[in-house]
């Protein structure tokens, strides 16, 4: 038994079984927070003589109960799958007592590894990623849960080998044939992977209410309109709709899931979310850092277009856009974000070359640390057009909207990673306090901050105290990070959310094939104008000055991040 600070939180930790007052749901290693001892007397658990103050935003964070099934990874050897999805089962499993029998997971991919390598491979992870501290008690429970299928991606004989080895853990494990497949591999393999599962029988699309299967995949979903068409037709064929869970990881963070509620369960902001009181929307994802090792050749063939707008950027737009559903439910919501994509104007390759802003950065300083540019970058061509930058002007074709332009922004090496949405006030029709300064100070802005520092602020004018009138514009915040909570990373959301079949926070078909038909559109215009379009920014400036002289000419200014 013994006592640690998290993060700056006293936890315990159970060293054996003891009863609780009211039934005992823990075992020896369950670490235990304050606000999980508030209601019962805990005996043989240090500090339990401290007043314990039940956090409101953690109270109920995971709650529903899940079916049994088996979790069967694709690419299990991969990076994603140690940095961020073994890591966020684990920590699901440590905080969800309720999901700790009722999940088994089976990584598959090409290296002849057996359970204990494939085990060894994921507390590694853990340890270096998992958001949940690792507990050698709770590690080794969760080991026993691990398991290992080598497979050859295009080898119909290894899936039968995989299906024998499902089915007998189902009887081992009791998961009843439930299953959930994640697609963590090279995109190329998608098709072959899904192809082979229908014919080795391992998914169907007949599920039952008392067995599912379900697909998750990793974007990206096409490379272009047309593979997009022809992807989703071949996940269709195996798959219904209704089982296919396409992952923009950006929708499980906890700042992106609170758009909706800020907005629709908030009186005082949905009658002026329109064209009468907003001026623009501004929508920024910024990163600091260049081109990750190893992944030069397939950046120089994809670019920040496609690799951020046509997913991202795109998601975010349509969650501000978007009309109020008629219910919580998955397809209403996916439903309204496909009518807010549906109604944004198409660009001519005139409009393109006038609104669309394409940059590449050359050799700078990043926090002081010289770093070189993009051409110099390991696989990437030496006279590469790929952009690293792209700011975009787009309207929406809607009473909502009418008239209010949406500005977007993504690149690589700029000073600071951060996302945010920015949503800018009119200003008042009539100047009362003009003379005092008023005209000077900026619009009223609602700032949505998705990373670093996850929160939303309002920034309005208030006098400051004293005899004379002097204005100042002032910031009322709300942080997560003031809060003495843990925040789940969005791989555990949407893990949980599978689990659970909810698939509000997954993107439909309709939605990705909207938005490779808008970067298309924008593609197309770059094929006019020709690669004299590029333009260049120093690593560690916000990119390039067409950037902001677009803004200039509607009168408008990028926010200063």
């Amino acid at each position: 038994m013994y006592e640690k600070k998290i993060y700056g939180r006293p936890r315990c930790v159970v060293s054996h079984q003891l009863p609780f007052a009211a039934g005992n749901p823990h075992t020896p290693g369950d670490i235990l927070y304050p606000d999980m001892r508030s209601r019962c007397a805990v005996k043989g658990v240090s500090r339990v003589d401290q007043p314990f103050v039940i956090n409101p935003l953690r109270t109920g964070l995971f709650a529903a109960s899940a079916a049994p099934c088996i979790i069967v990874i694709f690419g299990a050897t991969g990076d994603l799958t140690q940095r961020k999805l073994l890591p966020a089962l684990y920590s699901l499993y440590a905080e969800d007592p309720a999901l700790r029998s009722f999940f088994t997971i089976v990584g598959v991919a090409r290296k002849p590894w057996s359970d204990a390598d494939f085990a060894a491979f994921a507390e590694q992870g853990i340890k270096q990623h998992a958001r949940h501290p690792y507990a050698p008690a709770i590690w080794q429970g969760f080991a026993a849960n691990l398991h290992y299928q080598p497979v050859e991606f295009n080898d119909a004989s290894a899936y039968d080998a995989l299906h024998a080895k499902l089915h007998t853990l189902d009887e081992q494990r009791g998961t009843l044939g439930n299953r959930i497949f994640y697609l963590s591999t090279a995109p190329e393999y998608y098709e072959t992977i899904v192809e082979r599962l229908g014919a080795s029988g391992l998914a169907r699309r007949d599920e039952s209410d008392a067995e599912f299967h379900r697909l998750l995949i990793e974007k990206p979903f096409g490379a272009s309109l047309n593979s997009a068409i022809v992807l989703n037709d071949t996940l269709n064929r195996v798959f219904a709709e209704r089982q296919v869970y396409r992952i923009d990881h950006y929708l499980g963070k906890e700042t992106v899931q609170n758009i909706l509620v800020m907005r629709f369960s908030n009186r005082i902001f949905e009658p002026v979310w329109s064209a009468e009181h907003i001026d623009n929307v501004q929508i920024t994802v910024a990163e600091s850092i260049g081109i990750e090792s190893g992944r030069g050749g397939y950046y120089d063939h994809t670019g920040a277009l496609k690799d951020m707008v046509q997913n991202h950027l795109l998601q975010l737009l349509a969650l501000v856009a978007m009309e109020k559903p008629l219910s919580l439910g998955a397809n209403d919501v996916r439903q309204r974000k496909i009518e807010a994509l549906r109604a944004i104007r198409p660009m001519s390759p005139a409009e393109v070359a006038e609104n669309v802003v394409r940059g590449q950065y050359t050799a700078g300083a990043i926090n002081y640390q010289p770093v070189q540019g993009y051409r110099e970058e390991e696989r990437v061509a030496p006279d590469s057009i790929t952009e690293t930058y792209v700011a975009l002007k787009l309207l929406i074709d809607n009473d909502r909207w009418a008239g209010v332009p949406f500005y977007l922004r993504t690149g690589k090496r700029l000073p600071e990673r951060i996302s945010e949405i920015a949503i800018k006030f009119k200003r008042p029709r009539f100047a009362l306090f003009k003379e005092y300064g008023e005209d000077a100070l900026p619009a009223n802005t609602l700032l949505i901050r998705i990373q670093p520092a996850e929160g939303i602020s309002l920034r309005f004018d208030v006098k400051l105290p004293g005899p004379q009138m002097q204005l100042r514009a002032m910031n009322m915040d709300f942080a997560y990070g003031k809060f003495d909570t843990f925040t789940p990373e969005a791989y555990e959301r949407l893990l949980y959310d599978a689990l659970h079949g909810d698939s509000t926070l997954f993107t439909r078909r309709e939605e990705t094939e909207l938005a490779w038909g808008i970067v298309e559109a924008v593609e197309r215009g770059w094929a006019v104008q020709g690669p004299t379009n590029l333009t260049f920014y120093q690593a560690g400036t916000w990119g390039p000055r067409p950037a902001g002289e677009m803004l200039r000419r509607d009168g408008r200014s990028w926010r200063r991040l």
